[in-house]
């Protein structure tokens, strides 16, 4: 006897995060139905022209936003970021570098440094141990 296997799928909302892109900006026919993982790899594959567009311009979703500007989440809500940006708006904010912007990438600078450090203590720890 050999089983069926079906077809996994996701909600749109889950597709949207694993592509990157803000849900609310794809296609009604993207955010109204399932996505299979076998779509979900075509979409990463070959992406089609709206999913470039929306990767390329915008609008992000605070993960995104926080990435391109080289802070965390948490950095964004500080900041007072709480909505999508385009990509002309995550430009501008580089260039002006307001306040809250430079102290948010200082903090994450060292959070990434304490972080490094960690991992190299831990590491030699276990090296020691081996």
């Amino acid at each position: 006897m050999t089983s069926q296997q079906s077809a996994q799928t996701m909600k749109p909302a889950t597709a949207a995060k694993k592509l990157g892109v803000y849900l609310e900006a794809t296609p009604a026919e993207f955010r109204d139905g399932t996505v299979s993982r076998t779509e979900l790899n075509a979409l990463q594959a070959d992406p089609p022209e709206w999913l470039q567009e929306l990767r390329r311009n915008g609008p992000h979703p605070r993960p995104v936003v926080a990435a391109k500007l080289g802070i965390s989440i948490s950095g964004l809500a500080r900041g007072g970021i709480t909505e999508p940006l385009t990509t002309e708006q995550i430009d501008a904010l580089k260039q002006d570098e307001p306040e809250w912007l430079r102290k948010e990438r200082t903090t994450q600078a060292e959070v990434r440094k304490e972080t490094a450090r960690i991992k190299a203590r831990d590491a030699a720890r276990t090296e020691q141990e081996d």
